[in-house]
């Protein structure tokens, strides 16, 4: 049989490519001259497979890429509520749970100005964020500023604890005022704030507190009382995150070493000589800060509880 005439189709290749036999449809002239179909298997060649992976892989990197992108509003749908947030880390860490599609009231106390301003920036760029007044020495207004986020942003599910201050000063000259107002900002108005806000949440809800590396290296001289308030908060998180783990909230405390803010400045008294402690001698930023409280807060941090978590930039190493 001598061959006269011949077509090919291949519709597996119309328009995609696919791996696998494909089947060539021949049309020939037998020694009557009749046309014919003849079957033919047929297998890609090499290079048109190799192609084709190409394709698979950048399809599924790109729909990995889309997946990612729309993830990255981890927070959308959630209410926070951040106790200290108008400056430092605070603020960073309104701003990121914003960023990261979360509605946020967060309490001040003087620093109306920056406040308002946060609350303005956030407003103008289509978040939702409350700023209400409330010290957290007070526990009438904490559980008041709660229940009002509560109240005007549908629920709450997230609680960051940042509120705190630093007395620092020798033993023999400490007052008790000091001592009482340290651990009534560090210590007790986190416990009146996580037990406000879990009369509020529900499964999946997050507790963060702000402690320090402090609780556990204090270098210099002075600080045992601040030592002492956030070392009280490695307990009280493994506590809550006992008590609160059947109701599917989490409980976690965030540990950072030297942060460049207003409290603490990068270019402040102790500054060179914590700097030469550190495995990265610098300070941290507050956004760095905000960065893993916004993971713990997210979906993804869902198994995580009663852990304290260190970003010091090897202080404590």
């Amino acid at each position: 049989m001598m061959p006269c005439c011949m077509s090919i189709r291949i519709s597996a290749l119309s328009g995609r490519i696919s791996i696998g036999v494909h089947f060539l449809e021949i049309r020939a002239c037998d020694s009557s001259r009749k046309l014919r179909s003849v079957p033919v298997r047929y297998q890609p060649p090499d290079s048109l497979l190799r192609l084709r992976c190409l394709r698979t892989s950048t399809s599924r990197r790109t729909q990995t890429l889309e997946n990612t992108m729309i993830q990255h509003l981890n927070l959308a749908g959630k209410v926070a509520f951040v106790q200290g947030g108008s400056r430092g880390i605070g603020a960073a860490i309104v701003q990121r749970l914003a960023k990261e599609g979360a509605a946020v009231a967060f309490t001040y106390v003087s620093s109306e100005e920056a406040a308002l301003e946060i609350q303005g920036s956030i407003t103008a760029n289509g978040g939702h964020a409350l700023a209400i007044r409330a010290d957290s020495a007070d526990e009438k207004a904490i559980r008041q500023a709660i229940q009002t986020a509560a109240e005007n942003l549908g629920g709450l599910d997230i609680l960051v604890n940042n509120a705190g201050v630093l007395a620092i000063a020798p033993l023999n000259e400490f007052t008790m005022q000091d001592f009482d107002r340290t651990l009534a900002i560090n210590v007790r108005s986190v416990f009146i704030a996580s037990q406000e806000a879990a009369r509020h949440m529900g499964e999946g809800g997050r507790i963060i507190n702000i402690g320090s590396t402090n609780a556990d290296r204090m270098p210099f001289a002075g600080g045992a009382i601040y030592a002492m308030s956030k070392s009280a908060l490695v307990g009280l998180t493994k506590g809550l995150a006992r008590d609160l783990g059947p109701q599917g909230i989490t409980v976690n405390n965030v540990q950072p070493g030297p942060v460049d803010t207003d409290m603490n400045p990068g270019h402040g008294e102790f500054a060179e000589s914590l700097k030469a402690m550190m495995a990265i001698p610098r300070y941290g930023k507050s956004e760095e800060i905000a960065s893993f409280v916004a993971y713990l807060a997210g979906p993804e941090a869902g198994y995580i509880t009663g852990a304290s978590l260190t970003i010091d930039g090897g202080f404590g190493a």
